[in-house]
């Protein structure tokens, strides 16, 4: 598969001229396409450092540009404007305005980890995509997405009672992310439940799920676990 790169050059910077004398010289034909200089001083030194914190970013700084991960992408194949290779080249180099110009495309990433099995440099560009979203995640550049909800509906049912309720935490993540609590999938789901589980099982889980009780001798343990969570948070993003 060839991989159409997508320019760093704006088309209103090709200046083209059907006929261009220069200094006596005619260079009309191919030769009369100039580029207007670009300069760049919006650069951040520190980013590709940023993007190295973030779990998956680790190993940015090893790539060497070859491609191989943007030729073998999945979504690559659907959509050419998804090029994992050319945002690592400008994490890189710092040019993070580059970068957020694309963040409606970024979370496009399925995890298929066909690039992190194919890349000769174990730069893990999936990895890479999920730090980058994350990145804009976390400046509020983009929403938050549906996992970071979930993520937090989880660890909030942890930090409270040690323990985990499905039902609960499925219903704090149909509440965050605005979705109706009774969907028609969920309705069905309960119907065979109540179909093949014995009924004290079945009073177990209401119970649980109204009085939400905590693991044995829990006390502040949540949040101990909680000031813990964002102490390592701040240490490796500042």
């Amino acid at each position: 598969m060839a991989i159409h790169e997508k320019s760093l050059i704006e088309p209103e910077r090709i200046l083209s001229e059907e006929k261009l004398v220069v200094d006596g010289v005619d260079v009309s034909g191919s030769w009369n396409t100039m580029i207007t200089p670009r300069y760049l001083r919006d650069y951040d030194d520190d980013f590709e450092a940023v993007i190295q914190k973030y779990a998956g970013g680790e190993n940015v700084h090893r790539c060497w540009q070859c491609g191989s991960c943007t030729n073998s992408c999945t979504m690559y194949a659907q959509n050419v404007q998804f090029n994992p290779r050319y945002w690592i080249y400008l994490t890189r180099l710092g040019l993070k305005d580059e970068i957020i110009k694309d963040k409606d495309i970024i979370w496009q990433c399925v995890s298929c980890n066909k690039c992190t099995n194919i890349c000769p440099k174990d730069v893990r560009p999936e990895g890479v995509m999920k730090a980058l979203a994350h990145w804009m995640e976390e400046q509020s550049i983009t929403e938050k997405t549906p996992s970071t909800h979930f993520d937090e509906t989880f660890w909030e049912e942890i930090y409270h009672t040690g323990r985990i309720e499905d039902a609960s935490v499925m219903m704090g993540f149909f509440k965050k992310t605005n979705q109706p609590l009774m969907q028609d999938w969920l309705v069905v789901f309960g119907k065979r439940m109540m179909k093949y589980l014995p009924i004290a099982q079945m009073a177990k889980m209401g119970l649980n799920f109204i009085a939400k009780p905590r693991t044995k001798s829990w006390g502040k343990t949540g949040e101990v676990l909680k000031a813990y969570v964002q102490e390592q948070k701040e240490a490796a993003h500042g």
